[in-house]
């Protein structure tokens, strides 16, 4: 299990530990009718167990599902009361879809947790571990109207390259890349 030390918080990988927080937090974002973004899977997934064992296919080649790209969840735990206060996805590379809308890197902050920093602080621990895996040059997305998530992507050194339309949502995403010092 990986577990990325970033402070007062850590990166970590879903396990049986965090379940009900799993649920919760799928529940809150459920409960808002927005996307449920960085947390792959779990929109799809009420059994946070279920959800955990899917994540796990993700990070190996011979698991994978068809049509995606081998990629890390991690929950942002903060260390003061072990809460789940955000989670993000490590996208080892990019297939088609992901160069043009995705990005390597997704990512939320649970809604009443918003407005502290963690957003940027996650990033950049997550961006150590792209570092550590061999990425060198991440591309992140944002929705154009997601001023909180640009300004965290603009506080890790991301570089706006375009504004791309998204058919399948219907929206314009923000291009951003951040290139990660050797």
């Amino acid at each position: 299990m990986i577990q990325i030390d970033a402070g007062s918080f850590f990166l970590v990988e879903p396990s049986e530990r965090y379940t009900e927080q799993i649920s919760e937090y799928r529940q809150v974002f459920l409960g808002t009718n927005g996307p449920i973004n960085g947390c792959g899977p779990l929109q799809n997934y009420e059994d946070p167990i279920a959800y955990i064992a899917e994540c796990e296919k993700y990070t190996k080649p011979e698991t994978l599902p068809d049509g995606l790209v081998t990629a890390n969840q991690f929950l942002y735990v903060r260390k003061a009361d072990m809460h789940v206060v955000g989670m993000i996805q490590v996208r080892h590379y990019l297939n088609d879809y992901l160069s043009k809308y995705g990005g390597h890197i997704g990512y939320s902050i649970k809604p009443n947790e918003r407005r502290k920093g963690y957003a940027t602080s996650m990033l950049k621990a997550a961006l150590s571990y792209c570092k550590e895996i061999g990425i060198s040059k991440v591309l992140i997305t944002c929705h154009e109207d997601n001023i909180g998530s640009e300004k965290t992507i603009r506080n890790n050194g991301g570089i706006y390259e375009s504004t791309v339309y998204e058919p399948d949502e219907r929206c314009n995403l923000r291009r951003f890349w951040i290139t990660l010092s050797k």
